[in-house]
């Protein structure tokens, strides 16, 4: 198998894949039009990426590619409708982050409340100024407006209680006995989570739902001076909104994602939010840490091995959740070659497309048990068609619709 990595992974991925046979070319240093080049020169069955956006060029550049991989969490920066269109499985890495990016969303916490970056810049200018930055307010007691809760909410969740907060927690899937569970209030609406809450902590993928999500509206629902803390991605966040919330009720940022990020390779943060000091900025780094690295490459391997040797595909994005099946078809017949040919053929002449399809063997491997879920319902003549077969022992229709 043709493995393709353009990005830069822990050293381990490569040499691990290459041990399990497969053909590994990396360079970290593609992306547009060399990506696409590179794709169509290795043809490679898989593709690994971390920030590189994968368009839908790049998805029409190689003939074998069949699988994608974001070594991360999200996969915004691949082009997922093209992909399915193509039938190429899209896959990632959830929650191998999670603790980075919960570690250095406190790290911004702190860092609102005791200004240790300002405390820094003025001590390496020679400067003392103990008596302004001495009144910090203190996190313990106060209340976390969290939303989203994944593995990176989770984490953020169990810090959140050693520090002593009250976490009052949204999400689409959050029940109120998980909250229970979980240690947290749960809130019904955003707007619910972040009325009067001193901090905001945003863990949510971008999606058309959640993009803007963090509106003026739930901005001013905070608390006078709230902290603001954004370690998903940038476009969640309404960056005009939080900016007009800085200036007239006093809110502080952290923000490791922005609504503007520069390309691969480029050193300029030319945006104005950057230099706002109210807004401490780090530079989309939740999750960098070699922990995360190694952990996300882990998963990667398995990936890859997993689809090598089973051809099962783990942490799939992009396979339907729901069919158009409206028949399902159990044949029991021979374990012999050409069997559900024959089956899928007159299945075929009856114009009737088959959703899924699994077979099952019985031990001895003298029969097996296919069941096939079907577009429609075969003609009578068409079922006994598959049943004349001396190949067949029986067969049976169910409608799905009753």
């Amino acid at each position: 198998m043709r493995v393709l990595i353009a990005d830069k992974l822990a050293a381990h991925v490569a040499e691990s894949l290459e041990a399990a046979g497969c053909a590994v070319t990396t360079d970290p240093a593609l992306s547009d039009s060399a990506l696409s080049d590179a794709l169509a020169r290795v043809d490679p069955q898989v593709l690994v990426v971390r920030s590189t956006k994968v368009r839908a060029e790049q998805l029409s550049a190689a003939a074998s590619l069949s699988l994608v991989i974001r070594a991360g969490a999200g996969t915004n920066t691949i082009d997922v409708a093209t992909a399915s269109g193509r039938g190429v499985y899209v896959s990632n890495c959830p929650g191998k982050n999670a603790i980075a990016v919960a570690e250095l969303t406190f790290g911004h916490l702190l860092n609102l409340d005791r200004r240790i970056a300002d405390n820094v810049h003025d001590l390496r200018q020679g400067r003392w100024a103990k008596k302004a930055y001495g009144k910090a307010r203190g996190v313990h007691g106060r209340t976390l407006a969290l939303l989203g809760c994944g593995q990176i909410g989770q984490e953020v969740i169990a810090r959140a209680h050693a520090f002593g907060l009250s976490v009052r927690a949204w999400s689409r899937s959050l029940t109120p006995e998980r909250a229970a569970a979980l240690g947290v209030v749960h809130a019904v609406t955003p707007l619910d989570a972040c009325r009067g809450a001193d901090v905001l902590s945003v863990h949510l993928a971008l999606t058309d739902d959640t993009r803007g999500m963090v509106d003026r509206s739930l901005l001013e629902a905070l608390a006078p001076g709230a902290f603001v803390i954004n370690t998903s991605r940038g476009e969640v966040v309404d960056q005009d909104a939080l900016e007009l919330a800085i200036e007239t009720r006093g809110i502080r940022a952290g923000l490791d994602v922005f609504a503007e990020e520069p390309g691969a390779g480029d050193d300029r943060f030319p945006f104005a939010i950057g230099s706002n000091p109210a807004v401490y900025g780090t530079h989309h780094i939740g999750a960098s840490t070699q922990q995360a690295t190694d952990a996300v490459g882990d998963e990667v391997v398995r990936i890859v091995t997993t689809y090598l040797r089973q051809g099962a595909v783990l942490n799939c994005v992009n396979l339907s959740e729901d069919t158009t099946a409206t028949h399902l078809l159990v044949v029991r017949h021979v374990d012999a070659v050409g069997v559900l040919a024959g089956v899928l053929e007159h299945l075929r002449a009856d114009g009737v497309n088959v959703q899924e399809m699994d077979n099952q063997i019985f031990k001895g491997g003298g029969a097996a048990c296919a069941r096939i879920h079907l577009s429609g319902a075969p003609s009578a003549a068409g079922l006994a068609r598959i049943d004349a077969s001396a190949q067949v022992f029986a067969t049976s229709l169910v409608s799905l619709e009753s």
